[in-house]
């Protein structure tokens, strides 16, 4: 008798570039709100929770964090001292 592998295979695609995988080796998993950022090691677990975003490795995770800061400090702060 034949058993097929009932075991599912999740498919993973980065947040900046759309690449995909179900093998995420060296990912990272950010969880975000407006106040607060989170970067986790790759788990399972994280990887699929409710609202987690997926980078496929450090170069993108920090994009998407240096993205995350410009929207908090966007608009630029006035400058006061009257410099241009």
């Amino acid at each position: 008798m034949l058993y097929q592998s009932m075991a599912a295979t999740h498919e993973y695609r980065c947040e900046v570039c759309g690449t995909k995988t179900n093998n995420p080796s060296h990912w990272f998993v950010i969880q975000c709100g407006a106040s607060e950022l989170t970067v986790l090691r790759w788990d399972a677990a994280t990887a699929d929770a409710a609202g987690a975003r997926h980078y496929c490795g450090e170069a993108h995770a920090q994009a998407y964090i240096s993205r995350w800061f410009d929207s908090l400090c966007s608009p630029p702060k006035p400058d006061f001292a009257g410099r241009s």
